[in-house]
């Protein structure tokens, strides 16, 4: 989660001056402390095992998972928590956002009327209670006005995201370079930034940067003058060779500018309103190159994290920092702000009224500042993390960063195109597969290409259900009715027009074969143990047989593939069994009739050695489902 690691570290400090509920976990304290998350939730759970489970340890264990956007986990752990009496605040508000995230608008909805109980003059809680039911609004594609594409060509593994466009290049920051240290957050390496070509309106052939910029910390967010004279970025409190700590022991991130000498960015200069206290950030120019914004979380901001301004006078002096006011800040966190040739500012925030955890918001020049920030809605935002947008009016073009659904890496860049709209009717008609007789009361979820629910339908006594929908674009529909096993079906893309489609539902016994439930492969990507979206449709089916037979016990089998050590490759696969097993429960499966077990590489479903293909390691990476009482 790299992209707003400046963002999370703003939490994240506040949570260090939390002490150490006992001696017992002194050690996962200090990996939470040290910002170290995926270390420190290896560490609680190690806890858990040991019978030291307490609220202060599952609710670390929610903050870890949340701050590394592993919703999934965050939402089983926060559920241990947000009962209780002194529950904080901010645990509940976290675990409302893990909610919606997951696609649980019903209970997000419940946990922030009960967050706007707890702190009602919180603008998070009044904004959400003027419009509780907000979501279905945002959500809606019939008002969709932007496409959003991968960037392929750039794209790695690792956390890419920025998209600043100066001629025919591309700047943009990743943690691709993995020569350097990792970084303990999320175990990606340190983020450098790189430059690439625009070829044929391609972004490609990156290369790291060169000149003074890069360290072996982080650097990304770059934003450059109009020409092309100075670059403003930001990176950890690292000048002069001096690496800084604040009081609790935190690095911060700050400012600084570089000049274009030669085609090389040297001469690196800290801006004057940087300190080691607190965070400055995420630098963006107004067109005309005399304001400068920023994010920070300096005192007398209204929230975790704020957006400032600050003017740069010819001589290339500043002023002082403003702070952008109620319309753009919130309680809780804003960043990223871009301002295009229009006067309208860009930003993202977590609190404004949004789909997943940062949206991207706009809002229009008024005056000296800006007016109401509105959520520019699907497509250019997701149910996952959507920050550093960049837009221009003329193109109607711009870039999004987003860890939504289907891309490369951690985080990608996606280019944004403005849409016309248009719609298509989708004409649904649900049967059962061996009697093909209409199935009445069936429930219809119609998803876009990056699994974003989109809408909801209900079949009549015919079967049948319509779904409206943007047009140019792939969409899945599923159909769902309790005794058959789901179904989904592929619509592609197509301009304003009727499509009628037949999804066919088996009942669910058909999915009981000897001794074992047979799903299709519940499949994790490499190194992963978190439920994908399509993993959690096939579990519904588990779920819904054991919801009809009560007494069924199953025992969940989890398998790797044979990259990595055995020792790791047993660790990852109990990983992986365990977060099955708690995404049975969380569906209200008692947890006395479900249990599961890693194995590791011992048991591939192909024995390919050393030779596998990427499908054959993906095929081995799988769960498998047992019936141990029926």
């Amino acid at each position: 989660m790299n992209k707003i690691y400046t963002i999370l570290l703003l939490i994240a400090v506040s949570t260090t001056m939390v002490t150490a509920q006992n001696s017992k976990t002194k050690k996962a304290d200090q990996y939470y402390d040290r910002l170290q998350y995926t270390d420190a939730a290896e560490a609680y759970q190690k806890l858990l095992k040991k019978g030291e489970g307490s609220t202060y340890v599952f609710e670390r264990l929610g903050n870890s998972y949340y701050f590394i956007n592993d919703t999934k986990k965050a939402e089983t752990f926060y559920k241990r928590v947000v009962k209780k009496k002194d529950v904080n605040p901010e645990t509940v508000y976290n675990y409302a956002q893990s909610l919606k995230a997951n696609g649980k608008f019903g209970d997000y909805n419940t946990y922030m009327k009960q967050f706007a109980e707890m702190k009602p003059s919180d603008s998070r809680s009044i904004e959400f209670m003027k419009n509780p039911d907000y979501l279905p609004e945002i959500i809606d594609e019939n008002s969709q006005k932007y496409t959003a594409t991968n960037l392929e060509a750039l794209n790695s593994k690792y956390s890419d995201f920025g998209g600043v466009v100066v001629g025919k290049d591309f700047y943009f920051a990743s943690a691709r370079n993995t020569t350097g240290k990792k970084y303990g957050w999320n175990e990606e390496p340190f983020l450098d930034i790189y430059k690439a070509s625009i070829v044929g309106g391609v972004e490609k052939n990156e290369v790291l940067l060169k000149g003074d910029v890069n360290t072996k910390y982080h650097e990304s967010s770059v934003t450059i003058t109009a020409d092309g004279k100075r670059m403003y970025f930001d990176r950890n409190d690292y000048y002069n060779g001096k690496y800084k700590k604040n009081e609790e022991g935190i690095n911060q991130i700050n400012i600084y500018y570089a000049e274009n000498v030669d085609g090389e960015w040297k001469d690196v200069h800290s801006v004057p309103f940087n300190t080691s206290e607190y965070s400055t950030s995420h630098p963006a120019l107004s067109p005309d190159g005399n304001t400068l914004y920023f994010t920070s979380d300096r005192l007398g901001g209204k929230g975790m994290a704020d957006i400032y301004k600050v003017a740069i006078s010819k001589d290339g002096s500043f002023g002082t920092p403003e702070n952008l006011g109620s319309n753009i800040n919130t309680e809780g966190k804003e960043g990223f702000p871009f301002v295009d040739s229009n006067g309208t500012l860009y930003f993202c925030s977590d609190a404004h009224l949004g789909m997943g955890g940062l949206d991207i918001f706009a809002a229009e020049a008024k005056g000296n500042n800006f007016g109401e920030a509105k959520n520019l809605g699907i497509g250019a935002n997701s149910s996952e993390d959507d920050f550093a947008y960049s837009y221009d009016p003329a193109t109607q073009e711009g870039f999004v960063s987003s860890n939504r659904k289907g891309g490369k890496g951690s985080d990608d860049i996606y280019k944004i195109k403005k849409i016309e709209s248009c719609e298509v009717t989708i004409n649904a008609l649900v049967i059962n597969e061996y009697t093909k007789e209409p199935i009445p009361s069936a429930r219809l979820e119609l998803y876009d290409g990056m699994e974003n629910k989109l809408n909801t339908e209900t079949t009549g006594v015919d079967g049948k259900g319509t779904l409206m929908t943007a047009c140019n674009q792939n969409h899945v529909v599923q159909a769902f009715m309790n005794g058959f096993e789901s179904n989904a079906v592929k619509v592609s893309a197509s301009k304003n027009e009727v499509k009628s489609i037949t999804i066919e539902l088996r009942p669910i016994e058909s999915i009981i074969v000897d001794d074992k439930v047979i799903l299709n492969p519940i499949l994790f990507d490499l190194d992963k143990s978190n439920i994908k979206p399509q993993a959690a449709f096939e579990l519904d089916k588990l779920v819904a047989l054991m919801q009809k037979y009560p007494s069924m016990e199953i025992n969940a089998e989890s398998h790797t593939d044979n990259r990595g050590s055995d020792t790791y490759n047993m660790e990852l696969s109990e990983r992986r069994a365990q977060s099955t097993v708690q995404y049975i429960i969380s569906k209200g499966i008692d947890k006395s009739r479900i249990s599961g077990k890693g194995f590791g590489e011992s048991k591939p479903a192909i024995d390919c050695g050393d030779k596998c293909t990427d499908e054959q390691y993906h095929k081995n990476r799988r769960s498998e489902f047992i019936i141990v009482k029926k």
